[in-house]
């Protein structure tokens, strides 16, 4: 008897997948042998590349656009991506908004504009994938700064700590059947248009005092992918950085 599920042969959905950390966790899952639906909302350019790469690393690849945020395109984004592949065996909640935003700026339409897409597109996203009544894997990218308050991305930090609270309502509501698990990614890329200038600043913030990168996001990926007596977590890749303030929490 193992606990260990073996990702050669599977098929995984990547909201997202085109770019950033959806691209690392894309190629990671092809060099695991798994297969890949990748989905995109504007980049078409960069998911097309990234199934390309996918495709050299043995992976059979479809892609698929779809805007999220319009919660239920995500559950119709499934129901597509089981279509066109035949099945869904993984499912990888990436996709996300990310906008400054303080306290005193927040509008409701902000404050919805995060929850639809970094919220509710993933609750959605994962009722499409348990509805297929077959075992499988969900992992959502939720954010580090969720144990702590991210008083820049005030909408967005609500959005994600809604995620994170999901995730342990869909473990419960989905069991046994579908395991679903969270990856809080901490300082790992620098913001669009920042360079690693960024993380150098920033990185006495955490207690190993550095800065992670991908390869540390898509091995947490796909350990939870993988473990199949794990349901319900949160795996924080951010050197700690969770930690302050938040000791025995």
């Amino acid at each position: 008897m193992t606990d260990r599920l073996v990702l050669a042969g599977k098929t995984a959905l990547v909201t997202g997948a085109g770019r950033r950390l959806g691209r690392a966790v894309t190629l990671a899952l092809a060099r695991a042998g798994a297969n890949v639906v990748l989905h995109y909302r504007c980049s078409a350019a960069e998911a097309e590349a990234t199934a390309a790469e996918a495709h050299l690393l043995g992976a059979s690849t479809w892609l698929l656009q779809a805007d999220l945020s319009t919660p239920s395109a995500a559950a119709d984004l499934v129901e597509k991506a089981a279509a066109e592949a035949g099945r869904l065996d993984l499912l990888v909640n990436n996709a996300s908004i990310f906008h400054e935003c303080g306290f005193a700026d927040s509008t409701s339409e902000a404050v919805l504009e995060n929850v639809n897409m970094n919220a509710l597109a993933p609750m959605y996203a994962a009722r499409a994938f348990a509805a297929q009544q077959r075992p499988g894997a969900i992992v959502n990218m939720i954010d580090a700064m969720t144990a702590d308050y991210d008083r820049k991305h005030v909408p967005y930090h609500l959005a994600k700590r809604m995620l994170l609270t999901l995730t342990s309502i869909m473990a419960v509501e989905f069991a046994p059947l579908v395991r679903v698990n969270a990856v809080a990614p901490g300082l790992i890329l620098p913001p669009e248009g920042e360079d690693t200038a960024y993380l150098e600043a920033l990185k006495h913030s955490n207690p190993l005092n550095r800065y992670g990168s991908e390869d540390g996001v898509t091995d947490a990926v796909l350990y939870l992918l993988r473990a199949e007596f794990v349901t319900g977590q949160t795996l924080y890749v951010d050197g700690g950085r969770h930690l302050r303030g938040n000791m025995y929490g």
